[in-house]
């Protein structure tokens, strides 16, 4: 029994001996630009936006750089019912991310990024469920968009001009 213990010992320890952590290099884990920024934003005004932002960029302290956030919206009919009321629409959001050098005065990143989600009206009038769900998307769209331009940002040069 002794044996068989040791032995399953062995095995473990050096069954584990290759393992690599994935949060062993802290370099994803920061934002680079998180309260170095002054954050505007321009076109779509959306409800989530300016909350979200000192989450993600926090308050500007250092002012090292700014970024401007283009938001524009497009939304198609997907289907068309026969007495033209529309029954499943898509959204797409377009968020064009525009990062200057206040040092160095110039554009040192630039990205666009879609986020989209379809709706299904619930009626033709107000509709409480319909509403509460449009704005539950448009506010995990958000979300989304900001944590995918953080992570191209974070791997992202950011000293030299484009």
């Amino acid at each position: 029994m002794k044996n068989l213990l040791v032995v399953f010992l062995i095995i473990s320890i050096s069954a584990c001996s290759g393992i690599e952590f994935v949060y062993k290099d802290n370099k994803n884990l920061t934002n680079p630009i998180y309260e170095k920024t002054e954050v505007n934003t321009v076109g779509l005004d959306l409800i989530f936006i300016n909350s979200y932002i000192p989450m993600f960029f926090g308050v500007d302290k250092e002012g090292l750089y700014e970024l401007s956030i283009n938001i524009n919206e497009t939304k198609t009919n997907r289907s068309v019912e026969t007495n033209q009321v529309t029954s499943n629409i898509k959204h797409d959001l377009i968020f064009y991310y525009t990062l200057l050098s206040k040092e160095k005065k110039c554009v040192i990143y630039e990205k666009e990024i879609l986020s989209y989600f379809s709706l299904i009206p619930k009626s033709s009038g107000y509709n409480y469920g319909t509403d509460a769900s449009l704005e539950k998307k448009y506010e995990l769209a958000i979300s989304e968009n900001l944590n995918q331009f953080v992570t191209f940002v974070s791997s992202a040069n950011l000293s030299n001009c484009k």
